[in-house]
Formats: C-alpha cells, structure tokens, sequence
C-alpha cells in the first residue's frame, strides 16, 4: 500500500520515494507519494519525478488503479524515461496548481453552507470551481449569499481533520451533503473535514489549513441542469 503523505500535510511540496511496481500502460506505483489521485471532484496532481541518475520525469496526473482508494499510480506524460523498481526518487509537485486546488475546495465546503441545499454533484478546478444543487429555485438574494461566502472566509476559520470509523460514519448520516456520491467507506475509518464551527463533512481531498488564505470569492454563473437542479459555479475574484 503506499502511504499518502498529502492526509497528514498538504503543504509537502516535495519527498523521497522508493518505486514499488511498474504497471502495463506505464503508470509508476511509489511506497510513498505527495500526489493527490483524481476523487471526489478534485483532479489528480502533476508534477515532476527526479531519478537518482539525473532523469526527469513529467507526470501529467495520478490515478487510483480500478477504483482502488488504497492506491495511487502516477501517470507520466508522453514519451518520458522509464525507472525501474527498487529505484528511489524525489518527487516534485506542481505547487502552484495544487495549492489553487486546494483553496477552490476549501472554498466549496464553505459554498455548501451558504446554499443550504443538497449537493447532487461537484468539481473542483484551479481557476473555478462548481456545486450541483437540488435547488428548485435560484435564490433571490445572492449577493447577501455571495457576502456570507467571503465572510467565511474573512473569519479565518481553522481548517483541520479528524477520523471516524465507518461504524460512526453509519450512524451520522447528516454528515453526508452529497446524495449521489457516498463517502468513501470500506476501509475501516472516514476522514472528516472540519472548518472551525462552520462546517463539518466526509472529504479525503485536500485543503487550506485557514479560510483566509482562500481570498476573496465571487459568485458565477448559475446553470439550470434539471426540474430540481442548479449547478452554481464559483471563482476567485482575485
């Protein structure tokens, strides 16, 4: 299994790591990896791979393998070098990329309770971001919606994580925001994501450690995407 460094801090911008296994497309399996892998609407890292010999490699993304939440493969670009296993290397990620990342999703936690409705879907981008509510109805008064959002933010909120067991997960079921996409269980304990006395839901991604470094946000456009479904998209007005 390899052990994800990014649950305990998200700001490790680079590490050592040993590769563990070469899959058939390519893709490289490390003990250890920084790389978040595509989940929960939010993208796979990028960055780079640096071999012991000089070799640089340029990852386009990272991947859980056939769903498996317990694993990452790192997917290089076109044409890249090849390592072998046993080799230790130094990863380097895209920090410019994942840290905008992690601001929109800290930022979508927070829209999440500005629009309280449910949440029938979500994407996370590095210049925007979107939530897709079971909302008959657009809200009147979405500038005071828009103010409560960078208020959030504003307060500078603590953001922090914490762990539950998938018995606990079980029994909060008004933990889960989202309808269509259950948290991921099956691995004995749920990750939660707490924002000071604001907000409190299952999410494995990554994050801010305080609101106030999401900056300012602003309202986008808001789609009709079905009789009781809105997407609202949200972007830094920065």
């Amino acid at each position: 299994m390899t052990q994800f460094l990014f649950r305990d801090d998200a700001y490790l911008k680079s590490a050592e790591a040993t590769v563990t296994a070469l899959t058939p497309e390519g893709g490289i399996v490390l003990d250890r990896t920084i790389f978040y892998a595509t989940s929960g609407g939010q993208p796979g890292d990028s960055g780079t791979i640096e071999g012991d010999d000089g070799t640089t490699l340029s990852i386009a993304t990272a991947v859980h393998p056939d769903g498996d939440k317990t694993a990452i493969v790192h997917v290089p670009a076109a044409d890249q070098p090849q390592l072998r296993i046993g080799d230790t290397i130094r990863l380097n990620l895209d920090w410019d990329r994942r840290y905008r990342l992690m601001r929109m999703h800290t930022a979508l936690h927070l829209l999440s309770v500005a629009f309280p409705f449910p949440v029938t879907g979500g994407s996370v981008g590095a210049d925007k971001g979107r939530l897709d509510f079971d909302m008959p109805e657009v809200p009147s008064d979405l500038d005071a919606l828009e103010a409560r959002l960078n208020d959030f933010v504003s307060a500078n909120h603590a953001v922090t994580t914490e762990w539950i067991t998938d018995e606990e997960m079980a029994a909060n079921p008004d933990l889960i925001k989202t309808m269509n996409v259950k948290p991921p269980m099956g691995q004995g304990r749920v990750r939660l994501v707490r924002i000071g006395s604001v907000d409190l839901q299952p999410c494995g991604g990554t994050h801010v450690a305080t609101t106030a470094e999401i900056g300012p946000l602003k309202l986008g456009k808001i789609e009709k995407k079905g009789s009781m479904n809105r997407r609202v998209s949200l972007l830094f007005a920065e």
